[in-house]
């Protein structure tokens, strides 16, 4: 609630200022950070390797996970003919496994997940730098990254998604 007064309070600003600059253009630019988390090179090339750095723990979940429905599928063939004991023994080991297995897969959301968010922020970082340089190149008075309401004439994301595939 008080980021929105805050949002409002900042429109009504701008429209201020708008309303007062008759004689002089205000120049304002709207950028939609949604499309540079999914669409720019760098987001691109950081899921890419994010999914390389995670291949091997995603393969091993996925190792273990065929390898405990296996078990539980054993296990439930041969109940009916095994000890008491060994179906206990059994049990408890497929119990262990998939705690373990439940265990390893928060562990690689986690990380996953730390990783991302990494990757975002760097992302992030990189975008504002190429925004303020497109914002004094080209005189933009004001940018804004979140707006209920974007004039396609006023957005330039594109430009932005440009100069961010134009960096290495």
């Amino acid at each position: 609630m008080h980021q929105q007064l805050i949002k409002l309070t900042a429109a009504l600003l701008v429209f201020a200022a708008v309303a007062t600059a008759h004689a002089a253009e205000l120049r304002i630019g709207v950028v939609d950070q949604e499309r540079i988390t999914r669409e720019s090179a760098p987001a691109e090339r950081a899921s890419k390797q994010l999914e390389k750095e995670f291949a091997p723990r995603s393969q091993e979940l996925q190792r273990r996970e065929t390898q405990l429905k296996n078990l539980q599928s054993q296990l439930e063939k041969d109940a009916m003919t095994m000890s008491e004991g060994d179906r206990r023994a059994r049990e408890q080991e497929l119990g262990r496994l998939t705690l373990d297995f439940q265990r390893m897969q928060r562990e690689y959301r986690e990380d996953l997940n730390l990783r991302r968010n990494q990757e975002l922020s760097a992302l992030f970082d990189r975008a504002t730098r190429v925004i303020r340089q497109i914002a004094e190149t080209e005189k933009f008075d004001l940018i804004l990254h979140e707006a209920v309401y974007r004039n396609p004439r006023l957005d330039i994301t594109d430009r932005v998604l440009k100069a961010l595939a134009a960096e290495k």
